[in-house]
């Protein structure tokens, strides 16, 4: 599947801002499964300064220093994508589960020392006994690794309930945990949580969503959405993404971003401005399928 990707981010201010230095994360990552075929970002007004480098994640930061005053600031994202699913994987992930957590420790191939660093906390998410333990009842000894992350994925979805007017993007993960309500960040936050919590080693992956109009409706340009997801590690098999929010394993509706530690290691589009005083966010996001 190719998609045409539309990332529109735009910021209004109550004063004027004179300067501000913003870092966007809005290039998507490419790989097997999620190949970028162009990305071009639009920012307004235009910067005095715009540079790019690679994270210690691998994904693409752009820096950028707004000195014209100004009280709107956009910042368009314009991609193509071919996302191509491993249908595969599924045959070959069946290892039990334990073997992809204390191995990591011991074996220093590439591939595991980066996949062991996830297996900790970060600023966002915390180990806990009480994510263990919910992870455990889908986590049964020997259980293959794919059925019991696809079970915990389950019951997140089940156990879980979307509420955008809950939580922001600074609530803990306990919270969330406690209240059983959140949005993706929050059910992807969760399950990390939960996988760390039984030394999985889980990153969060921050990307786009196709969505559907309902029948009979016509497809509204904008209405689509950024969203986050879990990728966790298997032994001999790499990576297994998990979708909580919609209990899927992300195929061809899904697009890449970036990933890291938590959400702080990915947001979209940060910074630092002089002035402005309040401000309204408003973010419009389009998956346009052009093959297929």
């Amino acid at each position: 599947m190719i998609y045409k990707v539309s990332h529109r981010t735009t910021y209004k201010y109550v004063y004027p801002v004179s300067v501000g230095n913003h870092v966007a994360c809005l290039k998507p990552r490419s790989s097997a499964q999620n190949y970028v075929v162009h990305n071009t970002l639009n920012i307004q007004p235009a910067p005095v300064t715009y540079t790019e480098r690679v994270d210690y994640f691998g994904n693409t930061l752009c820096f950028f220093t707004v000195q014209e005053p100004h009280k709107k600031l956009v910042v368009e994202a314009n991609s193509e994508v071919v996302v191509t699913p491993d249908t595969s994987i599924s045959d070959r992930a069946s290892l039990p589960w334990e073997q992809s957590t204390d191995c990591l420790a011991l074996d220093h191939s590439v591939e595991c020392l980066d996949a062991y660093q996830y297996q900790f906390e970060s600023p966002r998410i915390r180990i806990r006994p009480d994510f263990a333990a919910y992870a455990l009842e889908s986590f049964t000894p020997q259980r293959p690794m794919r059925e019991a992350l696809l079970d915990l994925t389950t019951r997140i979805y089940k156990d879980f309930r979307f509420d955008s007017k809950v939580t922001t993007v600074r609530t803990p993960t306990e919270e969330v945990f406690k209240k059983r309500r959140g949005v993706c960040q929050d059910f992807a936050h969760v399950q990390i949580a939960c996988l760390r919590s039984i030394k999985i080693a889980a990153r969060y992956v921050s990307g786009y969503l196709r969505t559907y109009p309902p029948p009979g409706k016509p497809r509204l340009i904008g209405a689509d959405a950024s969203h986050a997801w879990v990728s966790a590690y298997c032994r001999g098999v790499g990576w297994l993404d998990m979708d909580p929010t919609n209990n899927v394993a992300p195929t061809d509706g899904h697009v890449t971003l970036a990933w890291g530690r938590d959400y702080g290691d990915v947001s979209p589009l940060r910074g630092l401005i002089l002035g402005g005083g309040g401000h309204s966010l408003n973010v419009e996001v389009d998956m346009e399928p052009i093959e297929g």
